[in-house]
């Protein structure tokens, strides 16, 4: 079976992409095999920069909700899943850049929020769905890249903010127009492949060590949050309902 991604690797730069129509979900086992790709390019010798792009209509929607609805059993597979994808992006010893276009939301946010650099297509949307779909997560991600009452208000409303408030806030490093973020990442990236590859790494390890907590651990923390949502009857509801186009009705 083909896989939803591909990487290819050029004059130190890696580019890994993501392409499963319609709105690039991954399902558990591919959210896994990422993680390993990602994690094997930051040991590859001939990697000196990871970036993170993506074909069709958005950037990446996250774990595949459909799944989800059918096997809510798979919730602990989904989470770790997740985490791996996270941890593999933020831990990474090599930089890893992100070229989003359209739709960032869920498991986007947590990529874009693991990463070191993010640049975004002008049609960029970011949003946390997640209290929409009978989850949680995403908040120790989103907290990375926006002040704490702007995550509190997306993660309450679910609504999406555009590029340009990105931008605004810091999350964002540049806006181009749709089509040209690959090229623009891949100019930042070459800016840092022509460096030392041993001081970048030496840097990166000092970033992450220097951050406010331990992004990892914070995330941990809501998944077990997301782990307690799934036994009530509202998380499958809302699931249910996304899933079969119709407003969800809650007991609670």
């Amino acid at each position: 079976m083909t896989q939803p991604f591909a990487s290819t690797i050029t004059d130190g730069i890696a580019e890994l992409v993501l392409d499963n129509p319609p709105v690039n979900a991954f399902n558990c086992a591919d959210q896994f095999a990422m993680a390993a790709e990602i994690e094997a390019l930051g040991h590859n010798d001939d990697v000196r920069v990871i970036i993170i792009a993506a074909e069709g209509k958005g950037f990446f929607a996250g774990l595949d909700m459909k799944e989800m609805a059918a096997h809510p059993e798979r919730i602990v597979e989904g989470n770790h899943s997740n985490y791996d994808t996270f941890e593999a992006v933020h831990r990474n010893p090599k930089p890893v850049i992100v070229a989003c276009h359209g739709y960032v939301l869920g498991g986007g946010i947590g990529i874009c929020g693991s990463a070191d650099i993010i640049v975004a297509a002008d049609d960029s949307t970011f949003g946390v769905p997640e209290v929409d779909r009978g989850g949680m997560g995403m908040g120790a991600h989103l907290e990375r890249m926006f002040p704490v009452q702007k995550v509190r208000y997306m993660y309450f409303t679910g609504e999406m903010i555009t590029a340009d408030e990105a931008y605004r806030l810091g999350a964002v490093e540049r806006v181009v127009p749709r089509g040209e973020e690959r090229a623009a990442a891949r100019e930042i990236a070459e800016k840092i492949a022509a460096k030392s590859p041993a001081m970048i790494k030496i840097a990166k390890r000092s970033l992450n060590g220097v951050e406010n907590g331990n992004l990892e651990d914070k995330y941990r923390w809501e998944q077990g949050f997301t782990f307690e949502a799934y036994t009530i009857g509202d998380s499958q509801e809302a699931r249910d309902a996304w899933v079969e186009g119709r407003e969800a009705e809650f007991d609670s």
